[in-house]
């Protein structure tokens, strides 16, 4: 997930791809910013990035 993020794909880009509903791609997104304590997908991108994800 995100790596689609850091590619800028939207929810429901990434839903598509994923084969799930563009709610599940919210609650996703909003887990993995809080568990990782980033305010926003700019700064998921910036993670991934940092820290080879991408």
């Amino acid at each position: 997930m995100l790596r689609l993020i850091s590619a800028g794909a939207t929810n429901r880009e990434i839903a598509a791809r994923l084969y799930l509903s563009e709610g599940t791609v919210k609650n996703h997104i909003s887990r993995v910013l809080s568990r990782l304590g980033l305010r926003d997908r700019t700064q998921a991108a910036l993670y991934a990035r940092d820290n080879g994800l991408i």
